[in-house]
C-alpha cells in the first residue's frame, strides 16, 4: 500500500506482498535445487549415454538458473519484509530486484522448451531415473511458469496504465475549466466501463435484456464511487478486516458500566410481547425458507433430501394454472411442501418465475395461525444479486408519512412486480374468497425480507391487519420516516452480527474508513498480520496487541486524520484520481442513510464463542434499534449468522425454551 507501481503502471498488489509467496516459491526452488544437486553428483560421469552432453548441460545451466533465481528471491523476501504498511520507503529498492526475477523467467522458459524437447527425443537412452528427474523438472517449470502468468492477470489493474488522469501541476483544479472536466469525465466512464464489463463477465451465463443493462451500469457505478477514493489493495483490506475484527473482540472483551447493563432490562409487558412475537417468527420463518425451495431442503438434509425428493417427483404435480417457472421434476414444490407441513390444497399460488426485479414467491393458507402467508424468497441466482445492487435510491410517497420516504430501488421494483402479480392477477382476492376471515402476514428472508418489507407497505392500505416479518432484511432498505411508520406492523428479526442487516452504502463507507484508519497506522509489517490473523481465526487466543500510531493520543486528536491515512484517502492512484470532490461539496449525498424495517429482535449468542462450530448454543433475544445496526461488525459468524437455517434454529431454540418455561 499503495499499488506497486512497475512498467509504468499500478498493479493491485503492495509491495509487502511478496512476503508469503515469495517465501513459498523460495521453498520450492530450494527443494528443487536440492533435488537437481543430488541427481547431477549421483549421476556425475555417467553421461556418455546417446544424448548424455546435452544432459550434462542442460543440468548445469540449470543449477546456475535455479541458484539466481534463489538468490532474486531471498533478496525479494527480505526486501519485502522490510517497513510497515503505511511505510514504505524501506521498500523503495524492490521493484528493481522484480525486475530482475522477472528477467529470470525468459531463460527458465528457455530452459523449459529445451528439457521438453531432450525429453520428447526418442534416441536419448539414458538411465530412467535421469530422465524421470528431467520430466519432473520440466513440469515443476511450467507449472510455476503458468502460475506466475495466472498470479500477474489477477493482480493486473485495468485502469492502472491511465498516467493522463493525474492533473498537470500547473493546471488549475476548477472543475469548471473544460480541461479538468474533460478529465473528469474520463475517469468516470473509463472506471465505470471496466467494472461493467466485470459484472458482464460474472453474469455471462445468463440471458441479458435491457434491465440487465441498466443494472449493470447502474452497479458499475456504485462500485466505481466506493472504490475511486482510496489506494488499497486487497491485501490491505484483508489485513485492515483482520486488525478490526481483533479490535472488535478486544472492546467486547471490556466490562460493561452498570447503567449499560441496566438499559436493557426489559419490563413484563415488553418480555410478553417479545415472547409472543418470537413464537410467531419461529413459526413464519418456516414459509421464508421453503420459499427457496429444493436448495435449502437439500442443504439442510443432505443425506436424505434427494432419495425423499425423487420418491414425491411423480406425486401431487400441480397444474398449470397453479405454478409459474420451472419445476420440470417438482422438486421445488415438493420442497416447499415438506418444510412448511401444509398440503397442496393449501397452496393458492407458487411463482417460481426469476429474472431481474423479478423474484419467486408462493401463496398459502396457514391453518394453523389463520392466516394468508405471502412467503417471498431470498437471493439465490444471478438475477437476485442484480436486484440486491441495484442500490439507488427511489421516491416512495404514502399519505401517512409526512415527508418522502426512500427506498431501495432494486428491491422496490421486485415489490412492485409481486404487488401487480396478487392484485392484477386476483391471487389474493382468490386467497380471502377461500378463507375471508383470515388475516395477511408477508414473510421472506434476505433479498426476500426486504421485498416482504416494501410489499407490506404498497399493501398496507388495502389490508389494515397486515403482519410483516423481515428476517435478516438488508440494512439499506428505508428512510427513517419510512422505518419508524412501519413500526406498528413489521417486525425484523437479526441473527448476532449478520452482515446483510448492516449492509448500507452509509455503512461500507463507514467500514472503508475504519480499514483505512486502522491499516494506515498500524506500525506491524504485513504478513505479520496475516499470519497472527489466520492464526487467531482458526486456534483462537487473546486478540493481538498491535501497535498503533493511534496509541497515546487525546481524544481531541483522534477526530484528526494522521499523515498515512491522510495519504491514502487524498493520494490516488493514477485510475483513481482526486477530481470530483468539489463538484460534491454542495450537492446531496447520493446513498443517503437507510434503515431496517420495523420493530427490531436482535438475537445474540449468551457467552458467545468466536468459532464457527459451537456445540450447544444457548440463544437470547431482546427488542433493538437501528442504531445498533449502523456500523458492520466483523466476525467468522458475519455470513453464517444471516443463513436462513442459523435463522430458523436460533428461533426454534428461543421458542422452545419459552415453552419449556411455560410448562414448568
Amino acid at each position: 500500500m499503495p499499488g506497486l507501481v512497475v512498467f509504468g503502471r499500478r498493479w493491485a498488489i503492495g509491495s509487502d506482498d511478496f512476503v508469503l509467496p515469495g517465501a513459498f516459491e523460495l521453498f520450492v526452488r530450494l527443494v528443487w535445487w536440492i533435488g537437481i544437486l543430488v541427481l547431477y553428483t549421483v549421476h556425475k560421469g555417467q553421461f556418455n549415454c546417446p544424448g548424455g552432453g546435452l544432459l550434462h548441460s542442460y543440468l548445469l545451466g540449470l543449477l546456475i538458473l535455479l541458484a539466481s533465481i534463489i538468490c532474486a528471491l531471498s533478496a525479494l523476501v527480505y526486501i519485502s519484509m522490510q517497513g510497515t504498511i503505511s511505510n514504505p520507503g524501506p521498500r523503495k529498492s524492490l521493484p528493481k530486484i522484480l525486475y530482475t526475477r522477472l528477467l529470470l523467467y525468459f531463460p527458465e522458459f528457455i530452459w523449459a522448451v529445451v528439457g521438453a524437447v531432450w525429453v520428447s527425443d526418442n534416441s536419448v537412452q539414458c538411465e530412467k531415473n535421469v530422465i524421470n528427474g528431467i520430466i519432473g523438472t520440466v513440469i515443476a517449470s511450467w507449472i510455476i511458469i503458468v502460475f506466475t502468468i495466472i498470479g500477474v492477470v489477477i493482480v493486473f489493474d485495468p485502469l492502472g496504465g491511465k498516467k493522463t488522469f493525474y492533473l498537470p501541476d500547473g493546471v488549475s483544479r476548477n472543475l469548471e475549466s473544460s480541461q479538468s472536466g474533460q478529465l473528469l469525465y474520463n475517469v468516470k466512464s473509463s472506471a465505470t466501463r471496466v467494472w461493467e464489463k466485470r459484472i458482464r463477465l460474472l453474469c455471462c451465463c445468463i440471458v441479458q435484456d435491457d434491465d440487465h443493462r441498466v443494472a449493470f451500469t447502474s452497479i458499475a457505478e456504485l462500485f466505481r464511487n466506493y472504490f475511486s477514493d482510496t489506494d488499497l489493495v486487497p491485501s490491505d483490506i484483508a489485513a485492515g478486516l483482520i486488525l478490526l475484527h481483533q479490535e472488535q473482540d478486544k472492546m467486547e472483551n471490556c466490562p460493561k458500566e452498570p447503567e449499560e447493563v441496566l438499559c436493557h432490562s426489559p419490563s413484563s409487558l415488553v418480555t410478553d410481547d417479545l415472547d409472543v412475537e418470537l413464537e410467531n417468527a419461529a413459526h413464519y420463518m418456516l414459509f421464508a425458507a421453503a420459499a427457496y425451495g429444493w436448495p435449502y431442503y437439500v442443504y439442510t438434509n443432505p443425506y436424505t433430501a434427494l432419495c425423499k425428493l425423487n420418491g414425491d417427483c411423480c406425486r401431487n404435480r400441480p397444474t398449470d394454472s397453479d405454478i409459474t417457472g420451472s419445476d420440470r421434476h417438482n422438486f421445488h414444490f415438493g420442497s416447499i411442501l415438506k418444510i412448511t407441513g401444509l398440503q397442496y390444497r393449501d397452496f393458492i399460488h407458487i411463482s417460481f418465475h426469476n429474472k431481474i426485479y423479478e423474484i419467486p414467491f408462493f401463496v398459502a393458507l396457514d391453518h394453523k395461525k389463520e392466516a394468508i402467508v405471502v412467503a417471498v424468497r431470498g437471493t439465490l441466482s444471478f438475477e437476485d444479486i442484480l436486484t440486491d445492487l441495484s442500490a439507488d435510491c427511489e421516491d416512495l410517497t404514502l399519505e401517512e408519512v409526512l415527508e418522502n420516504g426512500f427506498v431501495h430501488k432494486g428491491i422496490t421494483q421486485a415489490a412492485n412486480y409481486i404487488y401487480r402479480k396478487l392484485i392484477n392477477d386476483g391471487i389474493l382476492n382468490q386467497a380471502f374468497t377461500i378463507a375471508p376471515e383470515y388475516k395477511l402476514v408477508i414473510v421472506g428472508h434476505s433479498l426476500g425480507g426486504g421485498t416482504a418489507s416494501i410489499l407490506a407497505i404498497m399493501l398496507r392500505n388495502s389490508f389494515p391487519t397486515l403482519r410483516c416479518y423481515a428476517f435478516s432484511p438488508p440494512g439499506g432498505l428505508l428512510s427513517k420516516s419510512l422505518a419508524d411508520y412501519t413500526k406498528h406492523f413489521i417486525v425484523s428479526v437479526i441473527v448476532g452480527k449478520d452482515l446483510v442487516a448492516r449492509l448500507s452504502m452509509p455503512n461500507m463507507e463507514d467500514l472503508k474508513r475504519r480499514i483505512v484508519r486502522i491499516v494506515a497506522n498500524c506500525n506491524r509489517p504485513k504478513y505479520q498480520i496475516l499470519l497472527r490473523g489466520c492464526w487467531y481465526e482458526v486456534f483462537g487466543g487473546d486478540p493481538d496487541d498491535f501497535p498503533t500510531e493511534l496509541d497515546g493520543r487525546n481524544q481531541d486528536a483522534l477526530t484528526q486524520p494522521l499523515l498515512a491515512e491522510e495519504s491514502l484517502m487524498v493520494h490516488r492512484s493514477p485510475s483513481y484520481n482526486a477530481l470530483e470532490e468539489e463538484s460534491q461539496l454542495n450537492s446531496p449525498p447520493q446513498y443517503p442513510h437507510l434503515y431496517l424495517p420495523g420493530k427490531i429482535i436482535h438475537i445474540v449468542e449468551e457467552g458467545s464463542s468466536r468459532r464457527l462450530c459451537s456445540s450447544d448454543i444457548k440463544y437470547t433475544a431482546r427488542w433493538s434499534n437501528e442504531t445498533v445496526f449502523s456500523s458492520i461488525l466483523i466476525s467468522p459468524k458475519m455470513i453464517t449468522d444471516h443463513m436462513p437455517d442459523v435463522v430458523l434454529k436460533a428461533l426454534n431454540s428461543l421458542s422452545q425454551e419459552h415453552g419449556s418455561c411455560l410448562s414448568c
